[in-house]
C-alpha cells in the first residue's frame, strides 16, 4: 500500500542537476544550445526476427508530433519533449512519479539494415519503430544436396 506523505517539490534537485549539467558542459566545451541532457529515458524493448528489427518505446501522453526521429549513418535517434500537466499555481502535489521533460534515446544499428524502408507508428502511447533488414543479410535455410 502507498503511504501519503506530503513531500517537498523536486524542483531543487532538477535545479542542482542543471547546475551539475552546465558545469560539465563548460569543462568538456559543449555550447549550451546543444541538448545533451535528457531529463528521462522511455522504457523501450527491442526485438529481432529474421527480416528486421523492431523498437518499441513507451512514451504516453505524447502526441506524434512531440517525437522527432532522426536517423544518420548507423545511428537512430528518438527524442522529444513531454511537458507537465501542471496548471493549477494553487494545487500542492503530494507525490509525482511521472517524468517530464527532454528524453533522446540513441541506437546504433548493424551496417545490413534497408535504411530507406524504415517505418514508425504510434498508437495508445507506444512508439513502433520497424527497421527492415537487407535482403543480402536475412537468414536463409540452405538445402542439403
Amino acid at each position: 500500500m502507498t503511504q501519503l506523505t506530503r513531500r517537498t517539490s523536486d524542483r531543487r534537485l532538477r535545479d542542482l542537476q542543471r547546475e551539475v549539467d552546465s558545469i560539465f558542459d563548460q569543462f568538456f566545451g559543449r555550447s549550451e544550445d546543444e541538448d545533451t541532457s535528457a531529463v528521462w529515458a522511455p522504457r523501450t524493448d527491442l526485438s529481432e526476427t529474421d527480416d528486421a528489427f523492431r523498437i518499441r518505446l513507451d512514451v504516453p501522453g505524447m502526441t506524434k508530433d512531440d517525437i522527432t526521429i532522426n536517423l544518420q549513418n548507423n545511428t537512430l535517434t528518438v527524442s522529444g519533449e513531454r511537458t507537465s500537466e501542471r496548471t493549477d499555481e494553487g494545487e500542492e502535489y503530494v507525490r509525482v512519479e511521472r517524468a517530464f521533460g527532454n528524453f533522446h534515446r540513441t541506437f546504433t544499428l548493424p551496417n545490413a539494415v534497408d535504411r530507406e524502408n524504415v517505418e514508425a507508428a504510434y498508437e495508445d502511447g507506444v512508439l513502433t519503430i520497424h527497421v527492415p533488414k537487407t535482403e543480402e543479410s536475412t537468414r536463409r535455410q540452405i538445402e542439403i544436396q
